[in-house]
């Protein structure tokens, strides 16, 4: 397939890239000048829209998406297929399938899992929103990049599932280190703490894959000095969106607004570019401020 590909940050790049690896031709464009070998550069936005079949973003956020949708759209040839890959709010997401409904355009939102490692290894798990006939269509793509492809419902859905997804691990992750923070306080090993709940009743995915404890259970940030994998700006962003959302439906989630907050003092003491694991570093800092 002739495949536009426009967003190519730290996701973008290699996703684009397993495009290429597998035959797609793929025309792609960044604001920046990145580029990827095997792929052409087109000079901007639209310009990726000439005889394609489909196009794929992956973006900041929603106002930057339908930006680029409102300058892509008019572009598109009859049958391409619109990809949208980033997080955006449910909002943006059904505006963007509403540009692409007005084109008489097939539309899926797609966003996904797995971080910067999953979409180096084509490994990603994406969440779909759209019809089932835009899904047929897009399969293939979504195949070349990734692993697993949930088709979670109707246009948004897969943002829904997104938020819900990442404002979970955010509370995980938080609980996690809170334990390994109070278990260092008591003076109980780290490794101990680990063994006890990767296989009891607490067991989770931010305790037994991804721990916050470096020399801990198997490799993670942790142990590169926490360089994100997952950086806890980007986990601020999708807690800010469960937000967002939960307000929107006068949805209850307590422990998500906790969990927001918590990871806005963290972004705003320093540690926006660091892996969202580092907060057992910030929650260590607070323990010893309120005993200074």
């Amino acid at each position: 397939m002739k495949v536009g590909f426009i967003g190519l940050g730290n996701m973008g790049a290699p996703m684009a890239d397993n495009l290429v690896k597998v035959g797609h031709e793929v025309v792609a464009f960044d604001i920046s000048e990145v580029r990827i070998e095997g792929a052409v550069r087109a000079e901007d936005a639209a310009a990726v829209a000439s005889g394609a079949d489909a196009i794929i973003t992956m973006l900041p956020n929603g106002t930057i998406l339908n930006s680029i949708y409102s300058e892509v759209v008019p572009h598109c040839p009859e049958g391409c297929l619109l990809i949208d890959c980033s997080t955006v709010d449910v909002d943006s997401a059904l505006q963007a399938h509403r540009r692409a409904a007005a084109a008489n355009l097939l539309s899926l939102d797609a966003p996904v899992s797995g971080g910067v490692g999953g979409a180096e290894a084509g490994t990603l798990t994406f969440m779909v929103g759209g019809s089932a006939d835009a899904l047929e269509l897009g399969s293939p793509l979504l195949q070349a990049m990734g692993q697993k492809t949930v088709h979670c419902g109707d246009a948004g859905a897969g943002q829904v599932a997104k938020i819900c997804n990442n404002m979970l691990l955010g509370i995980t992750m938080a609980g996690v280190c809170e334990i390994f923070n109070l278990g260092d306080k008591l003076g109980l090993s780290r490794q101990k703490l680990f063994d006890v709940v990767s296989t009891s009743s607490g067991a989770c995915w931010s305790m037994n894959t991804y721990c916050p404890a470096p020399g801990v259970g198997p490799s993670s940030p942790a142990d590169k000095g926490y360089a994100p994998g997952f950086a806890a700006s980007l986990m601020l962003k999708d807690l800010n969106l469960s937000q967002q959302a939960a307000a929107g439906v006068q949805a209850a989630t307590p422990l998500g607004a906790l969990a927001c907050s918590l990871y806005s003092e963290f972004a705003e003491a320093g540690g926006a570019d660091r892996d969202f694991s580092a907060m057992l570093l910030h929650l260590g800092e607070k323990q010893l401020e309120a005993h200074s």
